[in-house]
Formats: C-alpha cells, structure tokens, sequence
C-alpha cells in the first residue's frame, strides 16, 4: 500500500512527464465531462445517460479519493472548492433516481474544477509562455463560463418546465445572458419572489465577472512571478530586474524565436 500511495502521489504531485501527462489527461476528462453535463442537463434521463452519469460519478469519485488519500491534510482538502464540487456532483448522481426533481444542473458546478486545479496551473505556468502571458484573462474566460452556465441550469430548473426540453433550456440561457448583461429585453421574466431574486444575484455576480474579464483583457500583459526580495507578483513578461526593489528576476522565457 506505501509504494501504491507513493506512485499515486507522485502522478499528482511530481514533476515528470508522465505525471503532466497524467494531470493533462484528468484535465480533459474534465472538461468532457463538464461539456456532457451541460449537454444532457435539458434531456430526458434514458438508461444510456443515466449508466454514463454512473461511470462519470465513478470516476469522479476514484480522482476524489485519490486526492483525499495522498492530502497531508484531509480537513483543508475537502474544504477547496473544487472538492465540494465534485462532492456535490457524485451526490447529485447517486440522488436522481430518488428525487423527482432534476438535479442535474448541480453538475455543472464540475466546471469549478478546472479553475481551480493548482497542479495544472502551476504546469501551465512552467510550460506554456502563452497561458503565463494571459493568465488573469483565461481564467476570468473560464470563470465566466462556468458562472453563466451554472446560473442556466439553476435558471432552467426554478423558472421553465423541465419537459419542454431544449427549448426550454435554450429560453434559460438567454435569459441568463440577458439578466446577466443588464440587457433587459423583457420578453422573458421572473415572476416568483425567488426568481426575481436570482435575477438580482445574476446582474450583480455577472457584471463584476465581465469587468475581470474585459480588465484582464485591456490591461497591459503581465505574468505572475514573486519577487524573492519584496514580494511584487506581477512583471512584465521579459522583466531582468524588479521594477519595485530591482532585485534580479529569473522569469522563465521561451526566448525570441519561441523555441
């Protein structure tokens, strides 16, 4: 059991190729299956999805493990986001058939996992000259994305009736994107108390997630490296020196012909 837990912590943790080949793998198997959750959350369950959200949920539930078995410390673990998540996630599989109502819009909530990997972002980082550059702007992409289709699965099961299907989620969507760019063209509106207070919580959580994103856009581009000596975090990307104290800086670059 000690070299099986060394061997799974090293693929998590380690600085090896096959261990950033394996985090790049779990991190597509993320993003399938939040695509899948997103996809299927406005279907009716049939036996087909309902045996693939079984073999998600399983192995869901292995990484979940696996991580909690090789955490130094499982408290701080199960209190990251991306672990309640996926938390919530397994438990809204193993509920659907107990519940007539739809839990499948908790699903989505998976998409918080990719923003918060940090062993995938620290790769990232190290790898990739292009995601150092534009960090703040992806990940406020990735943030925004997550948010309005959380916030459409949220507003498709509590405002439209579940069996008119795509349409229906399709008609949740725009009212996401409507509320959320305070477009307000009126032709769909919420006319329940809570409904009406989701619509609040969509401008407002919304519009501060636009201005990250057209911020980290607009702003000049800058790449996240502390420095040893006063702390600044954020340089410019062929930066020697510190621009604060003028301590000597160690950026890894790719150089100027991007080999």
């Amino acid at each position: 059991m000690k070299e099986l837990h060394r061997r799974i912590m090293l693929l998590y943790t380690g600085q090896s190729k096959n261990a950033r080949r394996f985090r790049y793998g779990l991190i597509g198997f993320d993003m399938v299956s939040i695509l899948y959750f997103i996809a299927t959350a406005a279907l009716p369950a049939t036996a087909l999805t309902v045996a693939l959200n079984a073999g998600l949920g399983f192995v869901i539930l292995l990484d979940l493990g696996a991580r909690l078995w090789i955490s130094g410390n499982p408290r701080r673990e199960l209190a990251r986001i991306y672990t309640l998540a996926d938390m919530i996630v397994v438990a809204s599989i193993i509920l659907t058939p107990i519940f007539s109502q739809n839990l499948a819009f908790l699903r989505v909530l998976r998409g918080l996992r990719v923003i918060h990997a940090y062993h995938l972002l620290r790769d990232l980082r190290r790898e990739s000259l292009f995601f150092r550059r534009h960090e703040d702007a992806i990940l406020a992409g990735v943030n925004l994305f997550v948010f309005i289709f959380v916030t459409t699965s949220f507003v498709f099961v509590l405002g439209f009736d579940e069996q008119d299907g795509v349409a229906a989620y399709i008609d949740a969507l725009y009212f996401t994107v409507a509320t959320l760019t305070t477009t307000g063209f009126g032709d769909i509106t919420m006319t329940t108390p809570g409904g009406k207070l989701l619509a609040v919580f969509i401008m407002v959580f919304g519009v501060a997630l636009f201005v990250q994103l057209a911020r980290a856009i607009f702003q000049p581009s800058k790449i996240k490296y502390k420095c040893p000596e006063c702390g600044l975090n954020r340089h410019e990307p062929d930066a020697i020196h510190c621009k604060h104290c003028g301590e000597a800086l160690k950026i890894e670059t790719e150089g100027e012909t991007g080999t």
